[in-house]
């Protein structure tokens, strides 16, 4: 065989696999695991708090939306921010451009249909609006849930950092083994706290950046207790260790709540959810039957009527199952 063939072949092999590290190497640069949670512990730091403009210039700022255009129309919009907040503490990567996106887009796939079957205006606009508000039942759902999990890793938490404070650390060594040691969401978030002392930025107001970032009740009492102590003085091992005994009790006490009211919930969807699917089902094994519904001005006020008695129940049931402890 020719060795200059050879050569040509090995040189060629060693140009492809330099080829492949170079676009690897470039992909994790910019979107790598790496990349990512660097990005998103910058933004959390930049998602506002209470330390001074100053010291967040240096930070990332969270953008609304990808586009300058959206975003400055997005500024225009009231409690904008609060939504932005919301989209934070849920663990989505959106931003607020694209959850508005995807709620028009949801809200145009309800309206579709509602054109093709040519029923009333009013019934077209509900549907519009029931599926419009897809995106935000996700969003509220991926907020409790993960507000939920907030609230289980507390206690641990607290025993952590309790134990570390008998053992002879710090109260700052404490919070970075607390981000070390637990997994996320609760240790990302302690991790925070602890590079913003690391930049610079007091105790005090890192403790109140994460409770402004965390939705949860008992990591307010948690923050509490501590900037008591550290005014007041006093044994704080021993305070961590009631509050997380408290907080156990608490969710154990909860969690019976929820088992006894389960068949109330379960209620609740399945009389919510089955006039729906039953009028689904007429509707694709028998349209020219449910038509008439739509057609005849006595259906449309018996829809309107049903439609309003159906949202208060649901609300009355919602009431009644949830119990706040």
């Amino acid at each position: 065989m020719n060795t200059s063939l050879i050569g040509f072949a090995v040189l060629a092999f060693l140009a492809i696999v330099l080829l492949i590290e170079a676009v690897y190497l470039f992909w994790s640069s910019r979107h790598g695991t790496a990349v990512k949670r660097m990005d998103e512990r910058l933004r959390a730091l930049s998602a506002g708090g209470n330390i001074s403009k100053e010291q967040l210039s240096i930070l990332k700022q969270r953008l609304l939306s990808e586009s300058p255009f959206v975003m400055r129309l997005l500024l225009h919009v009231p409690r904008v921010h609060a939504l932005d907040r919301q989209l934070l503490q849920s663990g989505l990567r959106w931003s607020v451009g694209r959850f508005v996106t995807y709620t028009l887009l949801c809200a145009l796939a309800g309206a579709v249909p509602g054109f093709l079957m040519q029923t009333p205006a009013l019934l077209t606009a509900v549907l519009a609006g029931v599926l419009g508000l897809l995106p935000a039942m996700i969003l509220r759902r991926k907020r409790a849930k993960r507000v939920l999990q907030l609230e289980r890793q507390l206690p641990d938490a607290a025993d952590l950092i309790a134990r570390a404070l008998r053992a002879g650390h710090s109260f700052p060594a404490a919070l970075g083994m607390v981000g070390e040691e637990l997994p996320d969401p609760l240790g990302g978030e302690f991790a925070l706290v602890f590079d913003e002392v690391n930049y610079g930025v007091s105790m005090n107001d890192a403790l109140l950046n994460m409770v402004n970032r965390v939705p949860v009740d008992d990591l307010r009492y948690f923050v509490i207790a501590v900037l008591i102590q550290r005014e007041a003085g006093g044994n704080l091992a021993e305070i961590l260790g009631s509050i997380s005994s408290i907080i156990r009790e608490r969710l154990k006490l909860l969690g019976k709540v929820r088992v006894l009211s389960a068949e109330g919930r379960l209620s609740a969807w399945v009389l919510g959810v089955l006039p729906f699917a039953i009028l689904g089902l007429l509707s694709m094994l028998n349209p020219g039957y449910i038509n008439v519904f739509w057609q005849d001005p006595a259906g449309v006020h018996l829809a309107t009527v049903a439609l309003t008695m159906m949202l208060f129940g649901i609300l009355w049931m919602r009431k009644v199952v949830r119990i706040h402890i």
